[in-house]
């Protein structure tokens, strides 16, 4: 463990457990909805973070999950959080039968040292994301649009199907500012339905043409999704010329 990492884990084991009232809810797609949180004590973070969320049954059950933080460090009031319903969940069928707005929350923050990124760590930038995987991401792409960046960030969204994809408007908007951001959607199940997008899996061909499009070669490639999905386009990137050093991963689930 570095100085950094053991610094990391001593500022989460002091973190404290508070009150956050849900704000606004917003759904996403049919299963994944936005939860908009105010931390009664409001908290800097970077993104790519987390925060642990935590549900008390009557009983005095306790459950825990954690969320990655889709908000933008520039508004710390009022986090949003991005949970997609897993049937055989034990919080998310909560937020997404139960929870209303005026519910308290009780979360702990932030969370995350490795997976993060902010302007001052410079790009070019590669960002991979898988389904729910585009969470952090998205984070790190509002960072860097409301500091009125020009870092060349090409961000590559695997999703099964044009109905499933998380922020499918406000992603292509960021595109559309011609600012050095670019978008290209892969649908795994069903044909691509924008110009320079794909309707295929992830793999090293399809990165080696992206990774064709910027200026540079990238200076930090960041992936994130399910288990089957960082471990594939690791190993496309990879293949694709981009040396390991430079990748850094985060896993959701199975």
């Amino acid at each position: 463990m570095t100085e950094a990492e053991a610094a990391n884990l001593a500022g989460e084991r002091g973190l404290r457990w508070q009150q956050a009232p849900i704000t606004a809810i917003v759904p996403q797609t049919s299963r994944v909805k936005s939860f908009f949180l105010a931390p009664t004590h409001p908290f800097s973070f970077r993104t790519g973070q987390h925060v642990d969320v935590r549900l008390t049954a009557p009983d005095g059950y306790r459950a825990e999950r954690s969320y990655s933080i889709a908000s933008t460090p520039e508004t710390r009031d009022r986090i949003e959080l991005v949970i997609e319903r897993l049937d055989d969940g034990e919080v998310s069928p909560f937020f997404h039968e139960v929870a209303e707005v005026g519910d308290d929350i009780e979360l702990r923050g932030p969370i995350g040292g490795h997976f993060v990124w902010d302007t001052a760590d410079g790009g070019p930038l590669v960002l991979l994301g898988g389904g729910s995987g585009v969470v952090p991401l998205m984070s790190m792409i509002r960072h860097r649009a409301a500091q009125g960046s020009t870092i060349p960030t090409l961000l590559l969204y695997s999703a099964r199907s044009w109905d499933e994809i998380i922020f499918r408007d406000e992603l292509p908007a960021l595109h559309d500012r011609q600012d050095g951001f670019e978008l290209v959607f892969a649908l795994t199940r069903e044909a691509a339905r924008r110009e320079r997008d794909y309707g295929r899996r992830v793999d090293a061909e399809l990165l080696a043409e992206l990774l064709a499009r910027l200026p540079q070669a990238p200076k930090q490639v960041l992936i994130c999704g399910s288990n089957p999905f960082v471990e594939a386009a690791a190993e496309a990137a990879i293949a694709a010329g981009i040396g390991a050093n430079i990748i850094r991963t985060e896993r959701y689930g199975g």
